[in-house]
C-alpha cells in the first residue's frame, strides 16, 4: 500500500489525538518548505465509503498549511454540524483526505469553469457573507450547470435567481 502524504498523516494524527485525549497536536519540526506556506485546505473524512465529516477554509486562516490542516481535521471530526463527533471506536475505520486549495481567481464567463478541474466559489454581491464553495471532481457534479447550481443554491444559500453573484475558481491538490 502506498505511503500517505505527510499532510494526510498529520490530519490523521490530529484527529486521533483530539478524539482520544482532547489535545490539539502541534506542527512537527522539520516539515518540508511547501508545508510551511499558508494555504486554504479541506479535510474530508469518510467511514466505509460514506462521508463522515468535511471542513475547510477557502483562504488561509493560519500561518502554515500544516496548521490549517490540523485545525480543519479536528473540526471535520468534531464540528461538522451534519454529523455527530467522531468517536474513538471509529478511528481505525476512517479514510482521511486533504485538499490544498490554490488562491481563488475571478471567473468572467462560465466557459472558464470545468467541474472536473476547478472548484467553484459563489458569493452574493449584495450580501458577501452568503458564500458557498464546491470542491472539484465530485461524484454527481458532471456539468458546469450542475456545479453552479449546487454551489449557488445549496452551498451559498442564494435562492433568488436574479441576485447578482461573483464567481471564483480554484484548483486543488488532492492528497491521500
Amino acid at each position: 500500500m502506498a505511503e500517505s502524504h505527510p499532510l494526510v498523516v498529520l490530519a490523521q494524527r490530529a484527529i486521533e489525538r483530539f478524539v482520544r485525549d482532547g489535545v490539539r497536536i502541534k506542527v512537527p519540526d522539520g516539515l518540508p518548505a511547501d508545508l510551511q506556506r499558508p494555504a486554504g485546505a479541506f479535510v474530508t473524512i469518510r467511514r466505509h465509503g460514506t462521508l463522515r465529516g468535511c471542513i475547510g477554509t477557502i483562504e488561509p486562516t493560519r500561518s502554515t498549511v500544516a496548521e490549517e490542516v490540523i485545525g480543519n481535521a479536528i473540526s471535520a471530526a468534531t464540528r461538522d454540524y451534519r454529523f455527530r463527533p467522531v468517536t474513538a471506536d471509529e478511528l481505525e475505520s476512517l479514510d482521511v483526505k486533504v485538499d490544498v486549495l490554490s488562491a481563488p481567481e475571478p471567473v468572467q464567463s462560465l466557459d472558464e469553469l470545468d467541474p472536473r478541474h476547478y472548484g467553484l466559489i459563489v458569493q452574493s454581491r449584495s450580501e458577501p457573507r452568503k458564500r458557498g464553495l464546491l470542491l472539484p471532481d465530485l461524484e454527481g457534479i458532471d456539468t458546469v450547470e450542475d456545479q453552479v447550481h449546487w454551489t449557488r443554491y445549496h452551498k451559498a444559500g442564494i435562492t433568488d435567481p436574479d441576485e447578482p453573484v461573483q464567481m471564483f475558481r480554484f484548483k486543488v491538490t488532492r492528497l491521500t
